[in-house]
């Protein structure tokens, strides 16, 4: 069995987040958890398990969750992808910018 920290950084990338996060923020992620409605998550799409993404759980659905990013423009989301599974929930931008999501 393979041990894991708690917390990891993630860096995001592109502007499906906009304008809660930008490209190239800076995260802190605690795995696993509690996930509801709202939060600001990392997952894996079951459709694309190699891309890894921010996004904001939308609801419980199929075992895993529906995610969408903030960006309306932008569908890069679940509305492609389908249901994802969720690794961890963002607890603060720690670069450039500090602050809580939520």
């Amino acid at each position: 069995m393979r041990w894991q920290l708690p917390l990891f950084a993630v860096l995001v990338n592109g502007p499906s987040m906009t304008p809660a996060l930008r490209s190239g923020d800076a995260l802190l992620v605690r795995r696993g958890g509690r996930v509801r409605a709202g939060d600001v998550v990392v997952a894996r799409f079951r459709a694309r398990p190699d891309l890894l993404v921010v996004k904001r759980a939308v609801r419980e659905q199929d075992d895993g969750w529906w995610i969408q990013g903030d960006n309306v423009l932008v569908e890069d989301d679940s509305r492609r992808y389908g249901v994802a599974d969720v690794i961890g929930r963002v607890l603060i931008r720690y670069y450039p910018r500090p602050g809580r999501l939520g």
